[in-house]
């Protein structure tokens, strides 16, 4: 089943919409193959796969070579490109442009922007020129060297103001918003007064769906992980176990054996 922007707002309410954070063929394919509904290709790859601090170095050219792949792998999934950092934040007509790029030369579905109040005008700018926008509340990646990685709605204050947020882009026309690290309780009456679905991480089990990062549902990266994490899988040591016996497989001269050898 092909799924579409349509498809995600109508689950609201109805059976919980997982999501994966993908970045290249490989496991976009594996994903779309299990019925994957939704793949984010985030800014995360900055983190996660390109070695960056933060996700601010990522910029518009390395987001779209990464969609480009995850869209070859992926045929079923809707497939949603991350805006980077300064590819919104300049000018409504450059936001435009950008976005326009990703369903044009990548082949993305819809973009994702981080912010609420604020972004709304230009969210539904974006979706008034035929661009689906998945929103992102909560704690967020681009601004952490501002606002820091502290979990958000623990406060009255706080929580109005993501009330405020939440109204703001479902009236703009998103289609889904993500809510990251927002307090559980928070996210929950979100959720309630949200007409679009939410995608939560790190948000507590009342949002209408969950996202994880592929290298962090797959255990490829050792060494602590964030407290929402589950891994459903260890191919780091798996791998590293891997290479460890081609390294003395080559050594001791085992491979190649005829099996794989040409004559």
């Amino acid at each position: 089943m092909k799924w579409t922007v349509k498809k995600i707002r109508e689950s609201k309410g109805k059976e919980p919409l997982p999501t994966i954070t993908a970045y290249d063929a490989i496991t976009a394919r594996m994903a779309d193959e299990t019925g994957m509904p939704l793949i984010l290709v985030g800014d995360s790859l900055g983190t996660t796969s390109l070695g960056f601090e933060t996700t601010v170095p990522v910029t518009m050219e390395i987001m779209l070579h990464h969609t480009k792949a995850v869209r070859k792998g992926a045929k079923n999934s809707l497939i949603v490109a991350d805006l980077p950092f300064l590819s919104y934040q300049i000018n409504d007509d450059e936001a435009i442009r950008n976005a326009g790029r990703f369903l044009q030369e990548a082949g993305a579905d819809a973009v994702k922007l981080e912010g609420g109040e604020m972004r709304a005008p230009l969210i539904k700018k974006l979706v008034d020129n035929g661009i689906p926008v998945m929103a992102h509340l909560g704690v967020l990646p681009q601004s952490v060297k501002e606002s820091g990685y502290a979990a958000k709605g623990r406060t009255d204050e706080d929580f109005e103001r993501l009330k405020k947020d939440i109204l703001a882009v479902n009236n703009a026309g998103a289609f889904c918003v993500v809510l990251e690290c927002v307090t559980s309780d928070a996210a929950c009456e979100l959720t309630k007064i949200s007409t679009i679905p939410t995608i939560g991480i790190g948000s507590g089990n009342g949002c209408d769906g969950q996202i994880i990062v592929i290298s962090d549902l797959l255990g490829m990266i050792e060494g602590p992980v964030p407290k929402f994490v589950k891994k459903y899988a260890e191919f780091a040591s798996t791998g590293k176990s891997a290479i460890e016996d081609f390294i003395a497989d080559v050594k001791s001269r085992v491979y190649p054996g005829e099996e794989h050898t040409y004559k």
